[in-house]
């Protein structure tokens, strides 16, 4: 090998290295990054993080919703058929946000019953769930009537 190759051999050898290095540090950062979705009974049997970003769901628990009188914020349950976790909220919620109806929110977990949420999604027409929703709605008993203005019905 001359010396002319085995300079351009440490070169590439140099440039994979850093590259494969800047790979690793992007993936490590952008782990915490990530948000997890957890239904309500995975969260009541502590899979989910505390104090960590994290998306939950599922359908806005009936007579559970509670307005402030003097602002905007507002506390409901997110149900899935055996649990519910409380979620309060601080800003305007979806034009589609009501009760029975599924919803992903995505915020922080405080303790195994209280969310506090930095975003609310709300199912966007009337036959539409969001998969992880209507999974983990399947998965705790509920029967998804495709046909229904509400979704959600127990069998």
């Amino acid at each position: 090998m001359t010396p002319k190759q085995k300079q351009r051999a440490i070169i590439v050898v140099a440039l994979v290295v850093i590259t494969l290095a800047a790979i690793g540090l992007l993936i490590y950062a952008s782990r915490s990054e990530l948000n997890y979705y957890y239904s309500p009974i995975e969260v009541k049997e502590g899979k989910a993080p505390l104090e960590r970003s994290i998306r939950i769901g599922g359908l806005v628990a009936p007579g559970s919703i509670v307005k402030s009188t003097e602002t905007i914020d507002i506390a409901f349950d997110i149900m899935d058929g055996k649990d519910r976790v409380r979620v309060t909220y601080d800003k305007m919620l979806p034009d589609l946000f009501r009760e029975g109806q599924g919803v992903i929110a995505t915020g922080i977990l405080t303790d195994l019953n209280n969310f506090t949420a930095t975003e609310i999604l709300a199912k966007h027409d009337e036959t539409y769930m969001p998969p992880e929703v209507k999974e983990s709605l399947e998965k705790s008993g509920i029967v998804i009537d495709e046909n229904s203005r509400h979704p959600g019905s127990q069998p």
